[in-house]
């Protein structure tokens, strides 16, 4: 017996060069988004897993690939900050979506994007982190050339130096923040994790799980139904 295909985007397409999918659920709206940001050397499609739960869960999702990145155009830079608000506009925009429910959801590179724009951003209402990368980790990998993709290494350099994510949770506010994160991670240590939820306000949520890799935490349905849940929550309601 033929089983059924998982399901596929709603729509792919293109917005000022950065390429991306869009997943809609089939309950009615409205509903609540996320906008999931890839980690460095990714692409949106590593993250067709969770974009089709969060579809099945009655969320909207959108997965786009980072400048420097799969399919779409430029290179890795400061602007990646801005793209992120550019994307959850384009997703705040979409029919059916609340705009005043979008949250960002990032993992390792994408949590440290996922944060800065929810600090930065008034159409990020929260964010969801995982194993968030500290700027010298991220300096530390452009240095030793680890990262798959193309950079402005000129321009992303100095901005890394200059900016500290411990002080971003701290601009959050109160706007939402759950950070998960695996104790053998050993590429982004667990501590990091502890230390910016220490430094976010209410309403916040740290999960640390033991074992695991820096990549299991993002690709597992419990966890992944455990944040969603966690936001759905903690998100402001109009």
């Amino acid at each position: 017996m033929s089983r059924p295909l998982p399901r596929a985007a709603t729509e792919r397409g293109t917005d000022a060069g950065l390429a991306y999918e869009l997943w809609l659920p089939e309950t009615p709206p409205p509903w609540s988004a996320v906008l999931v940001i890839h980690g460095a050397g990714s692409h949106k499609e590593n993250h067709a897993d969770f974009c089709r739960f969060a579809a099945g869960s009655g969320w909207a999702a959108l997965a786009y690939d980072q400048r420097g990145h799969g399919e779409s155009e430029g290179e890795m830079s400061p602007a990646v900050i801005g793209d992120a608000g550019r994307m959850a506009r384009l997703l705040a925009g979409t029919e059916g979506v609340d705009p005043s429910r979008l949250c960002t959801r990032g993992s390792s590179m994408g949590g440290f994007v996922a944060i800065h724009a929810a600090a930065t951003t008034d159409a990020v209402a929260g964010a969801i982190a995982i194993c968030p990368a500290a700027e010298s980790l991220l300096l530390e990998g452009i240095h030793g050339g680890r990262y798959e993709m193309r950079l402005d290494e000129t321009a992303l350099v100095p901005w890394l130096q200059e900016h500290d994510l411990r002080d971003a949770v701290g601009l959050m506010g109160e706007k939402p923040l759950i950070l998960l994160h695996a104790r053998g991670d050993d590429e982004v240590p667990a501590a990091y994790s502890e230390e910016l939820y220490e430094r976010a306000e209410d309403p916040r949520k740290l999960v640390v799980v033991p074992g695991g890799h820096h990549r299991s935490v993002q690709h597992d349905p419990e966890l992944q139904a455990v944040a969603l849940r966690w936001m759905e929550r903690s998100l402001p309601r109009r």
